[in-house]
């Protein structure tokens, strides 16, 4: 029996693009999503390794009384040094890479979508066949963050400038949403590009 290789696409994006709301609009479609963030997320509940490694890095200061990794600290320091920030991500992106791997080999669907923040700036795109960004006003998106992280205009713009800028990421995308923020269009939009993905994948595997 032939293994079934799913068409793999990597969702990316800057932050505030609304990457989430569009993934769950691909999930509603019956689309499988693996979500680095939240992968990120488990790798650092308490008692983990990856935070035990993380502490160990970044002293003990970085955990709450409860033993939780404190990520607003933690982001405020690492996105105001890259040093640490790359001392992060070398704890982190490669145990990240270790289980979207795993995962995408459990995957039956014809495809599936795979949300990486830092896809282009990790140089990751080798775990995905398609690159699908998410194109979002600049104002849009810091207006969106400064409202759901409670950061400041200046951590925003910190955390953008860290980000590869919107003329590399289109160069590097092959498929393009554009999200103005008007929810029923995206959905047609998203609606539209599931069917093509659908396309693409049942050609990839005839």
């Amino acid at each position: 029996m032939t293994k079934h290789h799913p068409l793999v696409v990597g969702l990316t994006g800057g932050i505030g693009s609304g990457k989430s709301t569009i993934a769950d609009m691909f999930s509603a479609l019956g689309t499988p999503i693996i979500d680095a963030d939240e992968i990120a997320h488990g790798l650092v509940a308490p008692g983990k390794p990856a935070l035990k490694k993380i502490i160990t890095a970044f002293g003990p200061d970085c955990v709450d009384a409860r033993g939780q990794l404190d990520r607003g600290k933690l982001r405020k320091r690492v996105f105001s040094d890259p040093a640490q920030r790359q001392q992060l991500e070398a704890i982190l992106h490669p145990i990240i890479r270790l289980n979207i791997r795993t995962l995408l080999n459990s995957i039956q669907t014809p495809y599936c979508i795979v949300v990486i923040p830092l896809l282009l700036e990790t140089g990751q795109s080798d775990l995905v066949d398609r690159i699908l960004v998410i194109d979002t006003p600049l104002e849009t998106r810091i207006s969106r963050v400064e409202l759901r992280d409670d950061l400041s205009r200046e951590e925003i713009n910190a955390i953008i400038g860290t980000q590869v800028d919107r003329k590399t990421r289109l160069a590097a995308a092959d498929d393009i949403i554009i999200n103005n923020g008007r929810l029923d269009e995206l959905t047609r939009i998203v609606q539209a590009q599931h069917k093509k993905y659908l396309k693409m994948a049942r050609g990839q595997s005839a």
